[in-house]
């Protein structure tokens, strides 16, 4: 069953990690911006989308539920600011073009894979999802990273499971792996071999990182329940 997110819990999360990110930051073999304030308060408002998600239980790789997949783009980028939305909205419609039209790389190659793996775990969906969408080409121009990572947050909710948020002790094992998933482009050769690869392993990650306290009633049990074959 799905999962409500503690969105108190991963804001508390969020903001130790901004707190620490220099020491983090040292520690990555490619070091990553700064967790401003801008870009903390963006995350938040994400992850406040992905708790309505669930809430509503909307499936992202139902047709017509592409939309969402933007609307957590454009808000990890702006926020829910109206007047910040109406400046970005030329770069919306560019990101639009690029995730609608982007041969190989756009939403529906991963609509398609996501249909033909739907009998795996959400562990494996949520990162072959995310392996799918930072391998260039990229899913959106901007936002990959934060993007990926609410949309793994709702796969893995919406199979009640904790939602991923990047802290202080798994900074590395996301973002040193993520970097190597940006740098692998999909071609015949990566997609049969070393995506998969690639993918077995940030399931694994996901699966040992998983902290059940992200989810609101964490004292009851944790049971991980795999999707119905499409």
């Amino acid at each position: 069953m799905p999962r409500r997110l503690d969105l108190a819990a991963i804001e508390r999360a969020l903001r130790d990690l901004q707190r620490r990110f220099g020491e983090v930051n040292a520690t990555l073999r490619t070091p990553r911006d700064p967790l401003t304030d801008e870009v903390l308060g963006n995350l938040l408002a994400g992850y406040r989308l992905v708790d309505r998600y669930v809430a509503e239980d909307a499936d992202p790789f139902l047709p017509g539920n592409s939309g969402l997949w933007l609307d957590l783009n454009a808000t990890v980028l702006c926020g829910s600011d109206e007047s910040a939305r109406a400046e970005y909205e030329p770069h919306r419609e560019a990101t639009e073009r690029r995730f609608y039209g982007e041969e190989g790389g756009g939403i529906g190659a991963i609509v398609d894979w996501h249909a033909r793996h739907a009998g795996e775990s959400a562990w494996e969906l949520a990162a072959g999802t995310y392996v799918r969408s930072l391998s260039e080409p990229q899913l959106f121009i901007e936002g990959n990273h934060r993007t990926g990572a609410l949309v793994m947050s709702l796969i893995l909710a919406r199979a009640g499971l904790p939602p991923f948020v990047v802290t202080v002790n798994n900074a590395v094992g996301y973002f040193d792996p993520s970097a190597e998933i940006k740098d692998t482009r999909k071609t015949a050769y990566t997609l049969l071999f070393k995506v998969p690869r690639i993918k077995r392993r940030f399931a694994q990650f996901l699966r040992r990182q998983a902290d059940p306290t992200l989810l609101l009633g964490a004292a009851g049990p944790i049971r991980q329940v795999a999707p119905s074959p499409a």
